[in-house]
């Protein structure tokens, strides 16, 4: 449930060796009556384990089609490098190299776009028209090119009380390799959502009061055992394995996470709309 894909790749992979180990030999003599009693009592073990494996193989067949079809390994790795290092060159060639590509989704194009506007908003040499341009070429819908000034309203340096980007030191950035399965190349794992930075500050008493007021003590002096976490807005997937690994690593503390929505690109962006944040045409 919280592996990613290069991770369930490869477990799919054991799964399938580990069937074929089990696999009734083709060969297989049935020479007398405990010889057919034998293959009858272990054949219903053998078609249900048949069936999940071809159950789990579809599933990720399928998954590594999308992924193939959308390049989505390369455009995962840029959205890594745009959400967790600081090298404005590097990202505006990354980004503008990919959407040169006309193999790339809509949503994924346009996604890369709101990524750089968001982290390079007040750079000197910030290249967003360009971005746009580069977008309005490859036939990318008015109404998504409109929603990249419109997140920006929603969630731009204005109105942010911390900083999502939180660039990693360039040693400290591993990739992890998958081997033995092809199509499931290394994938990136830089970025942390900033809820895991807002649970460890309220965890080790660290959070600001101006930031998270709350109603009690002057001070808060005991370590909280149990967090409930509710987002008005929605939460991620990304948030909710972020829950998972602190419950998991951290002794004596449950947290439990909540929110209005379980949001991916689409649905956050139908929020920005519905929402009203004025959208400049672009």
């Amino acid at each position: 449930m919280y592996l990613n894909f290069g991770e369930i790749g490869t477990n799919i992979k054991n799964l399938m060796e580990d069937f074929q180990k089990k696999k009734p030999k083709e060969q297989q003599k049935l020479e007398s009556i405990s010889d057919m009693k034998a293959f009858v009592e272990n054949y219903p073990q053998f078609k249900k384990m048949s069936g999940a494996v071809s159950k789990h193989v579809t599933v990720v067949g399928e998954l590594s089609r999308l992924v193939s079809e959308r390049h989505l390994m390369e455009v995962s790795e840029v959205e890594q490098e745009l959400s967790c290092q600081n090298d404005h060159s590097n990202a505006l060639q990354n980004v503008k190299r990919l959407l040169q590509n006309q193999r790339l989704a809509e949503l994924d194009a346009v996604r890369l776009v709101m990524l750089y506007a968001l982290h390079y908003e007040r750079h000197s040499n910030n290249a967003l028209q360009s971005l746009l341009a580069d977008l309005r070429s490859r036939g990318v819908s008015e109404k998504y090119r409109r929603l990249v000034s419109a997140v920006l309203e929603f969630g731009g340096k204005r109105v942010r009380d911390s900083d999502l980007f939180s660039p990693k030191d360039a040693v400290a950035i591993t990739k992890q390799f998958f081997k033995g399965l092809k199509g499931v190349e290394n994938v990136y794992t830089q970025h942390q959502p900033l809820l895991l930075e807002t649970l460890d500050k309220l965890i080790k008493g660290k959070l600001r009061d101006n930031t998270y007021p709350y109603v009690g003590p002057n001070t808060l002096r005991d370590r909280p055992q149990d967090i409930i976490v509710f987002i008005v807005g929605g939460a991620t997937y990304e948030e909710a394995l972020t829950v998972y690994n602190l419950n998991r690593t951290t002794p004596g503390v449950r947290i439990i996470l909540g929110g209005t929505a379980i949001h991916n690109t689409k649905s956050f962006l139908e929020e920005v709309q519905t929402a009203g944040f004025h959208s400049r045409h672009t």
